[in-house]
This record gives C-alpha cells, structure tokens and sequence, in this order.
C-alpha cells in the first residue's frame, strides 16, 4: 500500500452513470458536495458502467484515463459519486496511488466537520467507525503478539488488524451507550413539551432549501445559516408566537439523494425531530429546476425514517431569485398557491398546502404564519366533557396539559371546557382509562389492546 497524503484538498471527480447520457444535476450536486467538504475540483470524468467492475467498480481503460487526469490535473484525492465496496477502494488506490472516497466517505465527512453538538459529533464518529469497519486492511507481522510459552499456545498472537478491530468495537459500544444516555434525554425534553400542550412543527427540505434561514426569520435566533450543502446538522428547537398560540419549531438536517443509510441510523435523535413533529413545514428552494424531483426525494426519506404520514405544508422559498416570466409562471404573489388550484388561505386542492416566501428578505412570512395557525387551529378539540368521580386519573391529565378552561362539579362528577390539540387527546383516548374522550374522536380508530 502507498503512503496516504494528507492533503487531499485537489480532487479528480469520477461520474458513474448507466446507458445514456450523465445526470448533469446530480454531477453538479456532488461536485457542490466536494466543495462543502473544502476540496477543490481539478477535473471531472464520467464513466459509463454498464456491468460493475467487481475489483474497481470501472473498467481497466477508464482507470488508466483516470490516472493520466489526476497526473495532469495534480489531483491528489479522486472522489466517487457512487458507494464503493472495500475491496474496489483499496484497489483504485493501489492503482492511482491516491486516496480515494466514495459518496458515503465523502457525506461522513462533511457531517464530521458541521457538527457542533456533543450527541452530533457522537452519531458522526458512529457512523464513521461503522463505516471504517469494512475498511480495515492487513495486520503487520512485526507488531504481531506471543500468547505465551506454554505448550499448545506458542505462536502468532493478535495482529495489528484484529487489535484495530477489537479497539474499533470497543469504541463503538462506548458511543452506543453515551448516545442510549443523550436519546433518554431527549426524551423526557420531548414528554416535557407535550406536557406543556405546545405543538410541534418541524423544518424539513432538501439541503440548502433555506431551512435555517428561515428558522432565524421566524424565530429571531441566530442558526448558522450558509449557502452549502449541510450548513445545519444539529437541530436547534425554539418557541415562537403564532396568532392560535405558541408552537415548538425544529430546524433539523437537510436531505440530499442516497443519503447513507450510515447516517439514516446514527442520527436517529436529530430525524426524530421531524417523526414526532405534529407538523412539517417541507421547505423548497422555489428557484431549483429539479424542486419536482427534490420534493419526492425528500419524501422518500421522510417515508424512511417514519415521518411519510405526517401532514405538510410546503413552502416555496427563495422567490426573490425568480425573475422574469419565470416568476409569473411560478409564483404569482407571495403565499399563494399555484395558479388554478388556489383556495382560500393559500391553500391547494391537492392534499397540500403551498406557500410562497423569500425568507432572506421577509416576503410572505406574514402569509406562512397565517397559514400555520389555520393548520394548527384545525387540529384543536374545544367541547364540554363530563367526567364521573371515577376518572379522576384522566382529568389530572387534562389539567397537566392546560387543557381545562373551565371546570365545575356536582354529585354527577366534574364538567369540564376543554381546549386541546387534536393529537393529545388521541392519546389518552387510547389509553385504558381515556374511555369518555374517544366520542369527541369519531374517526379514531379502536386500540386492539383494550
């Protein structure tokens, strides 16, 4: 094996593609993850594959074109835009002497350098271990270890790669248990919100659809906010003021096509921002060509990590960059749905809610938070509820979420005026003893468990 440079901040680009002709958006989305990382391009080269190379994924004419780019170019790092098997990386940089990453290497890498949190670096070192794992190569035999002198246990001990193994686990375990602790945590912040009867909405959206920006907007905080892929990692949680009460908003992780399944399951703390979240705010970059197709990939991971069922309103961004007829055709006014399908408050007849914003420069924010509270809104019981003496237990409950406006008793028991949110009363409703809730519910469906 070659000694590994350590600068690797001049990459050759290699551009996988089957039949055809390449992707030109999804080249320009991997050399924009390039740059994230801090690389600079030297060059760019596409490689049809029709049938996988197994022992270097290209074929042996397109590797020697490769090695004769990166020696023109000075690249001293070659980036992949596909997943690489172990072997088929070790064997490219046995051949073109240069470190090579793959498009999971390279995601690991810029999430490594974004996270700021300490449960966020501890899910990135995670995944990198995970993903180092497969990676280990060769045990040195002048490092090997005598077991002893005893007859029948002479010979080679541990090798450098078993000990690198073993210390490898020994580190994962630990990191599954600090972050078994952090999601404990997490937890019990999470049961304390619903405790307060605050309803939960989440940003979600392709990576650098304007998420953060728009969560400084609406919040007045102060989220790192940049014009790259994965400016945000670590969501950050604030309380804001809505004309139909307060809301907990989420600024979570920007997604991104292929995202590894690496990350999918190591930050299962940060995505759960977005899976228990009352309501998604799918924010998308209004300006992108691909928006269609970025809205599906979002959706695909959000059916990924639990949170496909969840409502949405989907906000249209980034309008000030719209220009011409192309912002006539696209986004009439701020707020407004597509031309044809609008229906009062912003709203469109296809299941959705669309919103048209700028919130770099405050345009049709006042329209989003409208459009919030009526969605919220909408999701509230307000009734009278009478209560037997027995249910004592149940009307503690409604008492811990504010959910009591008013409340009298006689011999019968207690008659309550409730204010709650649709989803807090679906759950003690299907608790055993939420029986006198489950009629303000007509479409909940009956726990088998009871």
């Amino acid at each position: 094996m070659f000694e590994r440079s350590r600068k690797g901040e001049h990459a050759l680009l290699i551009q996988p593609h089957a039949g055809g002709a390449p992707d030109d958006a999804e080249l320009e989305e991997f050399a924009e993850l390039a740059r994230s990382a801090g690389a600079t391009v030297a060059t760019v080269l596409t490689a049809r594959i029709d049938k996988p190379n197994p022992a270097i994924l290209i074929g042996t004419g397109k590797l020697e074109e490769v090695k004769a780019a990166c020696e023109a170019s000075g690249a001293d790092l070659v980036l992949v835009n596909h997943h690489l098997t172990p072997g088929q990386e070790r064997n490219l940089e046995k051949a073109l002497e240069r470190r090579v990453v793959d498009r999971t290497g390279l995601i690991l890498d810029i999430f490594a350098q974004r996270a700021r949190s300490h449960d966020g670096k501890l899910q990135v070192e995670l995944a990198q271990l995970k993903h180092m794992s497969t990676r280990l190569v060769r045990g040195w035999t002048h490092l090997e270890r005598q077991r002893g002198g005893s007859i029948g246990l002479r010979g080679p001990g541990e090798t450098q790669l078993e000990t690198d193994r073993r210390l490898l686990q020994k580190r994962v375990d630990m990191l599954q248990k600090r972050l078994a602790k952090v999601q404990v945590q997490r937890d019990q912040m999470r049961r304390a919100r619903v405790r307060s009867e605050l309803p939960r909405v989440a940003l979600v959206g392709y990576t650098n659809a304007g998420k953060s920006t728009l969560f400084n907007a609406l919040t007045g905080a102060d989220a790192y906010a940049a014009d790259q892929l994965f400016a945000t990692l670590d969501p950050t949680v604030r309380r804001i003021g809505l004309p139909s009460g307060p809301v907990v908003l989420a600024d979570t992780v920007g997604f991104v096509r292929d995202l590894p399944h690496e990350l999918v399951a190591a930050f299962r703390s940060t995505l759960s921002e977005a899976r228990e979240a009352d309501l998604l705010l799918h924010v998308i970059d209004a300006a992108d060509p691909l928006r269609e197709e970025r809205i599906r990939q979002v959706d695909a991971v959000l059916g990924e990590i639990g949170a496909g069922d969840i409502p949405q309103l989907l906000v249209f961004n980034k309008i000030d960059r719209i220009e011409g007829a192309q912002a006539r055709r696209d986004a009439p006014e701020p707020g407004n749905g597509d031309a044809g399908d609008a229906l009062p408050g912003g709203t469109v007849g296809v299941g959705r809610e669309r919103v048209w914003i700028s919130a770099r420069d405050g345009l049709g924010l006042d329209l989003l938070q409208e459009a919030l509270s009526q969605r919220l809104a909408q999701r509230r019981i307000v009734a009278e509820l009478a209560l037997p003496p027995e249910a004592g237990r149940l009307r503690a409950r409604l008492h811990q979420l504010d959910a009591v406006r008013a409340e009298s008793q006689d011999e019968h028991g207690w008659r309550l005026q409730l204010d709650l949110s649709e989803a807090d009363a679906a759950r003690l409703a299907a608790q055993a003893d939420g029986a006198a809730l489950r009629p303000l519910l007509p479409e909940l469906e009956p726990d088998p468990t009871l």
